[in-house]
C-alpha cells in the first residue's frame, strides 16, 4: 500500500522556457508490465528529443558502472508517472529496466540524476 505523500512526486524539469514542475504518480518498477503505453510521442521540440536520448544513455552508463538509480518521469495512458530504478540497457525503442521490464522511449519526458 502506498502511502499518501509517497504518491505524488513533484519534479523540475528545465526547458528553454524555464523551470516547469511535473507531478507524476511515483511507482514500483514492477507495476510497468500492468500499464498501458500510447504509440505517440510525448516530446514536441526536437531538442528535447535529443536531450532525453543522451540522459538515457548517461544513466545506461552510470547504472551499469555504478549502480547509480535516476527517476524516470514517463507517461502512459492514464497519466505521469515516476518510478526510482537503475537503468540497465536502451534500445532503438525502449529503455531496459531489471527483469526486462521496458519503457517506450518516446513516452519518457525526463530522466532525472539524485
Amino acid at each position: 500500500m502506498q502511502r499518501y505523500w509517497a504518491a505524488k512526486t513533484i519534479l523540475e524539469r528545465y526547458t528553454g522556457m524555464g523551470t516547469i514542475f511535473v507531478q507524476g504518480e511515483l511507482i514500483e518498477k514492477e507495476e510497468i508490465p500492468t500499464l498501458s503505453f500510447p504509440a505517440q510521442e510525448v516530446l514536441l521540440e526536437e531538442t528535447l528529443i535529443a536531450e532525453r536520448i543522451s540522459k538515457i544513455r548517461q544513466a545506461m552508463r552510470l547504472g551499469n558502472s555504478a549502480k547509480l538509480k535516476v527517476k524516470i518521469v514517463f507517461e502512459d495512458a492514464t497519466g505521469m508517472k515516476i518510478v526510482e530504478t537503475t537503468i540497465w540497457g536502451v534500445t532503438d525503442q525502449r529503455i531496459i529496466l531489471k527483469k526486462s521490464i521496458a519503457i517506450p522511449i518516446c513516452r519518457v519526458h525526463d530522466i532525472k540524476f539524485f
